[in-house]
């Protein structure tokens, strides 16, 4: 009972810190999201379902404090597709994404000669990277989407809606469609995005399992 209400308010402050996390990039200027490491981070270690559901309490809380229109709720999908994606990686390469791989195992092969070390961290990389440019692609399509619809049905929230402006206004003409602009311009900033939130996401998930798997706490 005890280690459940831990992980949720695991989850609850992933929420938080993924909002903070966004929110000072849009102070210091950044044109990145980043609200979805700790997404990302509690879903290689707790699973897609509280993953998923760090995912949804940050864009619920995200849009009740700052809210500005109900379709922008609709970006909880981003989030909820970031989980699926993270665990769907898990499961193609569980010896490069799942953390809970053997201890014993990963020591024998960082004991061993330097091309094997290598060869162990370049394999993470390489997956991460991968793992970076899968979320980009989604996340551009589904966000374009969302975005796109906003834009349609209501123009009066453009402003808000289109957090890619600054690749949209000098990418594309006026008359270009705005559901593809919405989609294109955001794989720029998505790309790097991603990169920093999978890499980002991974090293904070090492140190949460790291934390979490050393608890024991007591019988309740």
């Amino acid at each position: 009972m005890r280690k459940t209400i831990i992980t949720f308010v695991l989850c609850l402050s992933g929420a938080f810190l993924n909002i903070a996390i966004s929110r000072l990039s849009g102070f210091f200027g950044f044109p990145l999201y980043l609200d979805t490491i700790l997404t990302i981070a509690i879903t290689l270690v707790f699973g897609f379902f509280l993953g998923e559901l760090c995912g949804i309490l940050c864009n619920t809380i995200y849009q009740t404090i700052w809210f500005w229109v109900w379709e922008g709720h609709l970006f909880t999908i981003c989030s909820i597709a970031t989980a699926g994606l993270v665990f769907l990686f898990m499961k193609l390469f569980p010896r490069e994404m799942n953390l809970t791989f053997e201890e014993k195992k990963t020591k024998q092969i960082l004991s061993l000669h330097k091309s094997s070390r290598l060869s162990f961290v370049i394999d993470r990389i390489i997956i991460l990277i991968l793992l970076s440019f899968a979320l980009c692609l989604a996340i551009s399509i589904l966000g374009g989407l969302i975005a796109g619809f906003i834009l349609i049905n209501s123009s009066y929230y453009a402003e808000e809606a289109v957090i890619s402006s600054v690749f949209s206004a000098t990418m594309f003409s006026h008359n270009f469609p705005v559901i593809l602009k919405e989609i294109l311009s955001r794989i720029p900033m998505n790309i790097i995005d991603r990169l920093l939130s999978a890499f980002g996401g991974y090293g904070i998930a090492l140190v949460l399992r790291k934390i979490y798997s050393s608890y024991k706490p007591g019988a309740c």
